[in-house]
């Protein structure tokens, strides 16, 4: 039986007056092809946009190649594709494929400042771990994060990607018993499960979250005086003022 072959280009939206198009006869070759689909989704949603705007960018403006959302995209891409070490980015950023993900201007990297750059658009693996660590204050890490902005994106990501509030949410939550690396160190950052607090905006009926008696098995005296806090939620449509709010949280 003969090869079945795809000779009809396939166009995708274009990268400012750059045409994007998959072409099935040779040239560069990118075994990541399938991640223009993710290119398509974040260009119509803006999820990664929305999660990078959480972010405090201090570093010299003069000196920046990379925004930050570059970066986020180009991070958040990676792990989609299975390339959850940010040593795999030495290989990709010279992929003209992922420059074009990222929105590079030139996905081939050749109008980069630096000589040695140049071939490569994108970060490499050390600027990419000084965003990953955005905890630390050091003249080498700069980019700061606000957890409660991003807590609060993903919320309004969710609802709205809903017409109204929906009657019941499901709350998926492993209560896998986490000892932590160290767990005989006297300082309290060895002791204990992972604790998890769950925000939920939107919803119509009252409910909780409940730990097994297992959750606390292992943790300290303090960690195994667990408060369930719960709130009835507001039935107020979006379209009678603001959304309807509250918490569940899982407290030691």
């Amino acid at each position: 039986m003969p090869t079945q072959c795809i000779t009809d280009k396939v166009q995708f939206q274009a990268l400012g007056r750059r045409r994007l198009e998959a072409d099935f006869s040779g040239g560069s070759i990118s075994s990541d092809a399938g991640a223009l689909l993710l290119r398509e989704v974040e260009s119509r949603r803006g999820i990664i946009g929305r999660f990078a705007a959480c972010f405090n960018d201090h570093r010299d403006s003069g000196r920046i190649e990379h925004s930050v959302e570059d970066l986020v995209k180009q991070r958040v891409f990676g792990i989609a594709l299975g390339y959850e070490d940010v040593c795999d980015h030495d290989r990709l950023r010279i992929d003209p494929l992922w420059g074009a993900l990222v929105g590079k201007s030139d996905p081939n990297g050749f109008d980069r400042k630096r000589e040695r750059d140049r071939g490569r658009a994108l970060a490499g693996k050390s600027t990419l771990n000084r965003l990953e660590r955005t905890a630390e204050t050091t003249r080498y890490h700069k980019i700061t994060h606000d957890e409660e902005a991003i807590a609060d994106t993903f919320v309004d990501i969710f609802l709205d990607a809903h017409s109204k509030a929906p009657k019941r949410i499901i709350l998926d939550l492993d209560a896998t018993d986490d000892v932590i690396h160290g767990h005989g160190r006297k300082d309290d950052s060895s002791t204990g499960t992972t604790m998890r607090t769950v925000t939920c905006r939107s919803t119509s009926l009252p409910g909780g979250i409940f730990c097994a008696p297992s959750c606390a098995a292992r943790t300290s005296t303090a960690r195994q005086a667990l408060s369930m806090k719960s709130a009835a939620l507001s039935g107020r449509s979006a379209s009678a003022g603001p959304r309807p709010s509250s918490s569940f949280a899982v407290t030691a």
